[in-house]
């Protein structure tokens, strides 16, 4: 089929999946989830000939971000259920007016209708998806990468038998068979068929849907995070929060990418740094992280020094640039020039310096002493997200079930004319 087919077919499904009640979407979900499971051989299947089409294309981290196990698949499969067993979003009245006239209004959250979802190698960004998409009674559309178009497909075909088996049309959840461009393009341009596109991948792919959608878009960003170790932080608790941040899985968005240290303590806690990310990693047969150092780290430690745009570089990778300031305003001024606006933390002790600090940096999400990583829509108790928005109009962070739905107002009397 082609997209506009596939679009058309899931534009015919909408009505279905809006009338749909709580119980039996929740119901589809669960046959989903099962389905999942049940058909892991075949996704596993799938996702090894991408494996293999993949390598020497991608780099090991990309590899990683790609790959599927069977424990990965009964986590994507639980966190299906966990999206079941949330509450359901629609419906709900988000507020209640009486007028004099005698006549009350609802304002009521209602599904948005078909979302596009346009993204990159990560397979299971499929299924969490469409569970959020059929939670929340809309039809979703998937653009995958050709990275990973086998698994994905395999992945959808399994949703797609649950869905069915729970009476809920196929087509409430479809691929996109074209990897190319056009079909990017085509979901941009889809106006009275796409309700909404989430662009979920590296900045080039945000930059275009930005620039060139005619539908309604997110603003997804690239995660420039940053953590700053000032002069009251516990070093300890610091090292820990860093190398969390950077290592535990430096592929994903909210990855640690900047370090920023008090110029107090730089001398003290930089080769502490440089021991954990590269000498401890290195004894341990693990790999190294490579520390790229602006002047004032570079005068403490060995590293490798800054280029111009290290600081602005979403890496993905075992890359950290490190950087000195002289205060916690000074690390919130060079956030705010340098940060995607994603996820960023401050290690401090000092409470009112932390207040200060999270007054002063304007991201979907600031931490106090607590790792980026937990910028995710399980950690912050979605389920799963959509994705991450680093906009303000809409949606803003995780984007779980509130944020897939829109609102309309429900108004009723008793035969009032005006």
């Amino acid at each position: 089929m082609t997209t506009m087919d596939i679009l058309r077919a899931a534009r015919g499904a909408r009505s279905a999946l809006r009338g749909a009640e709580g119980e039996r979407r929740n119901a589809a979900l669960l046959a989903m989830a099962d389905s999942l499971w049940a058909q892991r051989a075949a996704i596993l299947s799938a996702n090894a000939l991408d494996l293999e089409a993949a390598r020497g294309q991608i780099s090991e981290v990309m590899l990683d971000r790609l790959a599927l196990t069977e424990e990965r698949i009964a986590a994507m499969a639980e966190g299906v259920r966990q999206v079941a067993a949330l509450p359901d979003p629609v419906g709900r009245v988000l507020r209640t007016v009486e007028r004099p006239s005698g006549i009350t209004i609802r304002k009521t959250a209602v599904p948005m209708g078909v979302v596009a979802i346009i993204y990159e190698s990560r397979p299971n960004v499929t299924s969490d998806a469409a569970a959020l998409a059929v939670k929340s009674g809309n039809v979703c559309v998937l653009r995958g990468g050709k990275e990973a178009f086998r698994s994905a497909g395999a992945i959808v075909e399994a949703l797609r038998e649950g869905l069915e088996g729970a009476g809920l049309p196929r087509e409430a959840v479809s691929l996109i068979q074209d990897t190319t461009r056009q079909s990017a393009r085509e979901l941009m341009e889809a106006v009275g068929l796409v309700d909404l596109l989430i662009p979920r991948g590296g900045a080039g792919l945000i930059r275009a849907c930005v620039e060139n959608a005619r539908v309604p878009c997110i603003q997804t960003g690239t995660g420039v995070c940053h953590v700053y170790v000032d002069r009251d932080a516990d070093l300890d608790m610091a090292l820990n929060i860093i190398d969390n941040a950077k290592t535990s899985r430096p592929s994903v968005c909210n990855a640690e990418e900047v370090c920023l240290v008090h110029r107090d303590i730089a001398e003290a806690f930089l080769p502490m740094l440089r021991a954990r990310l590269v000498t401890d990693r290195a004894a341990a047969g693990l790999q190294s992280v490579e520390l790229r150092l602006d002047s004032r780290a570079g005068a403490v430690i060995e590293g490798v020094p800054a280029g111009e745009a290290d600081f602005d570089t979403e890496f993905l990778d075992y890359i950290l640039a490190v950087g000195v300031v002289d205060s916690a305003q000074a690390a919130a001024d060079h956030i705010a020039a340098h940060s995607t606006g994603h996820s960023d933390c401050i290690v401090t002790a000092d409470a009112e310096t932390a207040r200060r600090f999270i007054a002063a940096v304007d991201s979907a999400a600031v931490y106090w002493n607590v790792s980026t990583r937990f910028t995710d829509g399980g950690e912050f108790g979605l389920g799963c997200e959509m994705g991450i928005s680093t906009q303000k109009l809409h949606a803003r962070g995780p984007m779980g079930l509130e944020e897939l739905c829109t609102y309309q107002y429900v108004i009723t009397g008793d035969g009032q004319v005006r």
